[in-house]
């Protein structure tokens, strides 16, 4: 953007470092680098059969959260969508790729968070985002481990043991 005052300039801006150092790598392109360490960590570390590098925030359009939900390891998931083998004129669901692999993970055997982490190859971070948009959605169930609080003492099944045996 050009000030009013100011004439617009057509040539780049003067850059002093470069008159001076012609030594700086871009100055020559055809010259190896002179720090071969830098030049390797500008490589790439993967390689073409890694497909598509994606970042988790992209898979999840930003969002670090899964709403109102919360989502243990241990929390089971099955998928809420018909077999399509058994209806195959049922529509697809609008999802995504990794929500489409979750419902197709999820559709003939329960899995946990953790398994559907491992299996996805993803954060569990991001799983849980994802299940949550699968969950607002209705496409998925899960059924939640019990609470330590809820499931009865050591003690107590001790003595009703004790008391089974006395029998």
């Amino acid at each position: 953007m050009s000030h009013p005052d100011r004439p617009y300039r057509s040539e780049p801006p003067f850059h002093p470092y470069h008159q001076r150092h012609p030594e700086h790598p871009r100055a020559d392109p055809g010259r190896p680098p002179r720090n071969p360490l830098a030049a390797a960590h500008r490589a790439r570390w993967y390689d073409d059969e890694a497909g598509p590098l994606v970042r988790p925030y992209a898979v999840t359009g930003g969002r670090t959260g899964a709403g109102e939900q919360q989502f243990d390891l241990i929390a089971v998931v099955v998928s809420e969508l018909p077999d399509p083998e058994l209806s195959p004129d049922a529509p697809e669901p609008p999802v995504g790729p990794e929500q489409a692999r979750i419902l197709g993970l999820c559709r003939g055997t329960p899995l946990s968070v953790a398994e559907l982490a491992a299996d996805l190859d993803l954060p569990v971070g991001v799983v849980r985002v994802l299940l949550g948009d699968l969950l607002a959605a209705g496409l998925i169930r899960v059924s939640r481990p019990v609470p330590p609080a809820l499931l009865p003492d050591e003690r107590i099944l001790q003595e009703v043991l004790h008391g089974l045996r006395a029998l």
